[in-house]
Formats: C-alpha cells, structure tokens, sequence
C-alpha cells in the first residue's frame, strides 16, 4: 500500500526525466538560436546598456578559468551527474523531498546542457551578457547550474535537518 503523498518511483523518474529533457531541450535550442542568429555579429541589444545578446564560445568555466581543460570539465560533469542520478533513486518520493527531487533536476539539466555542448563542440556557447555590470557571458544551463545550486544551500540550511538525510546512509547488515 502506498503511502499518503508519496508517488511511485517509477511516475518520478518519469517526470524527472521528462523535467530533465525540457530543461535540456530549451537550453539547445537556445544554443542553436545563438549559433544561428548571433555567430558572426556584433551581438543584439534588448535593452540597450543593460542586457545584450552575444555570442562567445566558451572553452573554460565560469568566468573563462581554466581555459582548454575540456576532458577536467567532461569528468567532472559525468561524476556530478551520476550523483544526483543516484541521489534521485535514493530519496523517498514523498512530498517533503519534493524540492530536493526538482532541485536535482534543475541542476541536471544545466550540466547536460553544457556536457552536450563540451562533447559535441569543444566549448560551451554562451549568448546572455548583462552589460549594466559588465558580467561574464553564460546561458540557460549556466542560469539552472547558478540558481539550482542557491536553492540548494537554503534548502539544506534552513528547510531540512541532518536526520532527514538518513536515506543517505549505508545499512550494514
């Protein structure tokens, strides 16, 4: 018998997955549409001096660090990925875990996105540049990576206690 509020693992993973592929989907077309549209020109404002629309292929990280290190980034983001699949299939699907549950995919989405463009490319394309306060170029999955990981930290910090992460631990016999 099923618990009140909780679903099946196999409806979450589905919506997960479906969640998952959404975010990846809007973040390559996106890509595409910068590729498209931007490549080759001096950019697009939106609103002048504020937020402008560029293209930069990307070969670091954030901020341009650690430029050409592709195969780091690959490995990095294979591990993270793995770890919030395996953190996806260890959580209860109840509705007290539901934030860490679409946190996790906000964050899988982001670094699919930029894993595709890294394997596919050899760089991630970035398109978004808020000219107001002369920040870095980025994209969507940038925005889910950036945002997802803020929501993260204050869910952990003031939504969930220690004891609620006993899912987490080995049982030993």
């Amino acid at each position: 018998m099923k618990k009140r509020g909780t679903i099946t693992s196999v409806s979450a993973g589905l919506l997960w997955s479906a969640g998952i592929l959404v975010l990846v989907f809007a973040d390559q077309l996106t890509k595409y549409l910068a590729i498209t549209r931007l490549k080759g020109t001096s950019g697009i404002p939106l609103i002048p001096g504020i937020l402008e629309l560029q293209y930069l292929e990307n070969r670091g990280m954030a901020f341009g660090m650690l430029q050409g290190r592709q195969i780091l980034f690959i490995g990095l983001c294979t591990l993270f990925l793995i770890f919030l699949f395996w953190f996806f299939f260890k959580v209860p699907k109840t509705a007290f875990y539901c934030p860490l549950i679409l946190i996790g995919a906000i964050l899988a989405g982001g670094a699919a996105g930029n894993f595709i463009d890294r394997i596919f490319r050899g760089y991630v394309v970035d398109f978004i540049y808020i000219a107001l306060i002369d920040f870095p170029v980025f994209n969507l999955a940038d925005i889910y990576v950036v945002c997802g990981g803020i929501v993260l930290v204050f869910l952990v910090l003031f939504r969930y206690r220690d004891e609620d992460f006993d899912f987490i631990k080995v049982n030993k016999g």
